[in-house]
């Protein structure tokens, strides 16, 4: 979890890639369902619906996934955590970065997002912490080796 332009995406889809956890993107599902650009809160459950769906479907595999979106509200952690009940363990990682990184990052156009600095001000204005462990790591242009190796350690991933 984390804001735009924060590095999750890209921790997330490297770490996903090397553990050979099933990535479910919140972006990419975005697009998949026409919404791009709609960070409404229509638009947000849209889209965490479809992440339960497909989580839900990983979970029948047994599968270990790599759920990549900011979860910057409560409820919808709290509806993640509820639908995986005691059937399989629920880690959060939470990525941050500096504001001035942030707004570097997100002038750049990526594959999946368009998430501008507008969008992460506006989650910023919404984000609301958690009060649950999770693991913070702070994302910087050149620390993606030592962030995947954190995040390795707290995972309990199959490799």
């Amino acid at each position: 979890m984390g804001l735009p332009g924060s590095g999750k995406t890209w921790l997330a889809s490297r770490l996903a890639a090397e553990t050979g956890a099933l990535y479910i993107s919140s972006d990419r599902l975005r697009k998949k369902l026409g919404l791009c650009g709609n960070y409404s809160d229509a638009g947000r459950e849209a889209v965490y619906r479809e992440m339960m769906r497909c989580m839900e479907e990983g979970m029948m595999l047994h599968r270990d996934m790599v759920l990549d979106a900011s979860f910057h509200r409560k409820a919808a952690r709290r509806e993640f955590q509820e639908a995986v009940g005691s059937r399989e363990k629920t880690f959060f990682i939470e990525v941050r970065a500096d504001e001035a990184l942030v707004r570097e990052r997100l002038k750049k156009p990526r594959a999946d997002s368009e998430a501008d600095f507008e969008v992460y001000r506006k989650i910023r204005t919404g984000w609301e912490s958690p009060e649950f462990p999770h693991l913070v790591l702070v994302s910087t242009d050149d620390n993606i080796d030592e962030l995947l190796a954190k995040a390795a350690d707290y995972l309990p991933l199959k490799r």
